[in-house]
């Protein structure tokens, strides 16, 4: 089970470095980060702030922004692709388990969201390197602020996975994935502009990525938030199972 899950997981990951569409993204996302973190020095240093350069890099517009829209281009061709394609159907006959086919599709996304983001971590470093000041003030705040954003992207990457595994158009399956993720991310701040109850407001915020990323980035550690990404995520990964075996035996 373990060598058929890593030839999987080795076939998948060779489809994103192969993919000319990897490096156009991967670049592009290169520019947006590194616009984020001028962006956020040039919040820091126009006037006083409370917040360190690593709270500020993940609380920019233009962060959310990019962060959205990166989980439908990642995600949006891991089944409907194979669909479109037909070439599902040598992988369907192939002596491997819907489980396993899951799995090694959602670690290679997964793999490619680091790639996205691990550059990030040199700018703070030839930032404190350059200036002798420090981009954060502790080390939590780095592991809370890059924790929570591997918990989060976990969640995301599986909703474009059970999104791509429902359809054979990677449209279709890229504009399902941003709906469900905007209105999840956005809860937060919807239940404040509806004016509901205290109770639903304190669940749309609890369940609100950017509550979270504010708590962590700061170094405050919680939970709650890790047992309802990573449960979220199992879920999610489940359904997708699901969806994908439904379609294997109906085929």
């Amino acid at each position: 089970m373990i060598r058929r899950f890593r030839t999987l997981l080795c076939h998948e990951i060779g489809q994103y470095l192969w993919s000319p569409l990897t490096y156009v993204i991967l670049f592009f996302y290169l520019l947006l980060t590194g616009f984020i973190f001028h962006a956020a020095l040039t919040v820091l240093n126009a006037s006083p702030s409370q917040y360190s350069l690593v709270e500020a890099f993940f609380s920019t517009v233009f962060f959310w922004f990019g962060f959205i829209l990166i989980f439908p281009l990642i995600t949006m061709r891991l089944f409907s692709e194979e669909y479109r394609l037909g070439t599902i159907e040598t992988l369907m006959t192939a002596p491997v388990r819907s489980g396993e086919v899951v799995l090694s599709k959602f670690f290679a996304a997964f793999f490619f969201y680091i790639i996205l983001w691990a550059p990030s971590l040199l700018y703070f470093v030839i930032f404190e390197l350059k200036t002798g000041a420090h981009a954060a003030s502790a080390v939590g705040t780095y592991l809370g602020g890059y924790g929570i954003l591997l918990l989060i992207g976990m969640f995301y990457i599986s909703i474009g996975c059970l999104a791509s595994a429902s359809t054979s158009s990677q449209l279709v399956a890229a504009a399902v994935s941003f709906s469900l993720i905007t209105i999840l991310f956005f809860m937060g701040l919807l239940s404040l502009a509806l004016n509901v109850n205290p109770f639903l407001r304190d669940l749309t915020e609890y369940l609100s990525a950017i509550e979270h990323m504010m708590e962590f980035s700061q170094g405050l550690f919680d939970s709650r938030p890790i047992v309802f990404y990573l449960s979220m995520t199992v879920l999610t990964l489940y359904l997708t199972f699901q969806v994908f075996q439904y379609r294997r035996w109906r085929n």
